[in-house]
């Protein structure tokens, strides 16, 4: 890019040794003619020294569909600004986005999304550079770690304190919710935060007071068994209609609480926790005026027109001292953010020393409570 994008250190050099670096805008003509200065490279190098700021909360993420790449800050700000849509503005440019896949394919290391600050709290959100299509291929699997491991490792050197894990980076089938880097490296000196105590706890702050009664349905994973147990032990009724769900999640609940979990193909109940693999045929057997709640990272497909409705992801507001959230995050609105990327930034205003990653989970409603006491909201709240 040096060639074609002049910077303010080559331009200096214009002013300060004359006869050199005239171009404007694209410094290849003066490759050309030879009238670039030869401090030109090391006067750039020596003016970015210094310049990288620490961090202390790293949230690390990925690029989802293909069109997603110009929905994120470093893309268009018009559609950075807005949540994520398909737009058939955006689908008629697949030539591009394909290329810019195998460009980001080919790019070894992550990439700086989002810089935010909170008191005295530096943020940042880094995007692996792989789509969600490579999370579900074997062969990319060892790819995709290495390339979490290097930039936790990053985050290290840069000072970070917690490293949360957003989307598939938490993936079971990929690095056990981040128990292999545990394992690989134990003094690592970052905690590692997959995010389940405070996704669990928006869920069950989201289901209507009074409920005593709910359908968990799709695929179980680790914060559908803490939403089941936490329920449970309130005393509400979580009915599973799939029979392999049910043996999933009947370990999960301690023997005086195991009867609040009931598997039935018959119950219905008015409200739903939903997650990834849940079919049309399924959601259309809820009664009219059912709550669905995903306990998902990804939004469910809204298979319901009438009169039925969807709560978002898990998520909770940012408090008004965070600057700098010019963007959203994926599907969420204008400062919300996912619980997973909230709970990171708990933890590191907590200063707590325990990871939570692997099959460790926090107390849900410590983490609630720390969370609404630093100032992060309830979507409904809004």
């Amino acid at each position: 890019l040096k060639y074609l994008m002049y910077t303010p250190s080559f331009h200096s050099l214009h002013h300060t040794q004359f006869r050199t670096n005239y171009s404007l805008f694209m410094p290849f003509y003066d490759y050309i003619y030879n009238t670039m200065d030869k401090s030109t490279d090391t006067l750039y190098e020596n003016s970015l020294k210094g310049k990288e700021k620490e961090v202390d909360v790293v949230h690390l993420t990925h690029l989802t569909s293909l069109q997603s790449i110009y929905h994120i800050r470093t893309g268009f700000a018009q559609y950075a600004s807005k949540p994520y849509t398909s737009m058939w503005q955006l689908r008629i440019m697949w030539p591009v986005s394909w290329l810019s896949m195998v460009l980001t394919w080919a790019y070894g290391s992550w990439f700086t999304v989002e810089r935010n600050s909170m008191k005295k709290l530096r943020m940042q959100s880094w995007a692996i550079p792989r789509y969600n299509f490579h999370y579900g291929l074997n062969k990319e699997k060892e790819a995709i770690n290495d390339l979490i491991e290097k930039a936790i490792s990053e985050a290290g050197k840069k000072g970070a304190k917690v490293v949360s894990l957003g989307l598939l980076n938490q993936a079971h089938s990929l690095n056990g919710s981040g128990e292999l880097y545990l394992q690989k490296y134990p003094k690592w000196g970052v905690r590692l935060v997959d995010g389940t105590s405070l996704a669990a706890a928006v869920v069950i702050h989201t289901i209507p007071q009074g409920t005593n009664q709910v359908i968990l349905a799709g695929k179980i994973s680790k914060v559908a068994r803490s939403v089941a147990a936490a329920l449970c032990k309130k005393n509400v009724k979580v009915i599973v209609t799939n029979k392999q769900e049910y043996h999933l999640l009947k370990p999960c609940i301690p023997e005086n609480e195991d009867g609040n979990l009931v598997l039935s193909t018959t119950s219905t109940a008015e409200v739903w926790l939903i997650g990834e693999g849940l079919d049309d045929a399924e959601q259309l057997r809820a009664p009219r005026g059912t709550e669905f709640i995903p306990f998902s990272q990804f939004p469910p497909k809204m298979a319901r027109k009438d009169c039925c409705t969807y709560a978002m992801t898990p998520a909770m507001g940012v408090p008004e001292s965070m600057q700098n959230v010019h963007s959203c995050e994926n599907w969420l609105p204008r400062r919300v953010m996912s619980a997973w990327r909230v709970a990171g930034i708990v933890h590191a205003l907590e200063g707590w020393s325990e990871d939570e990653c692997g099959d460790a989970v926090l107390n849900l409603e410590k983490v609630w409570s720390a969370a609404i006491m630093h100032g992060f909201r309830p979507v409904a709240q809004l």
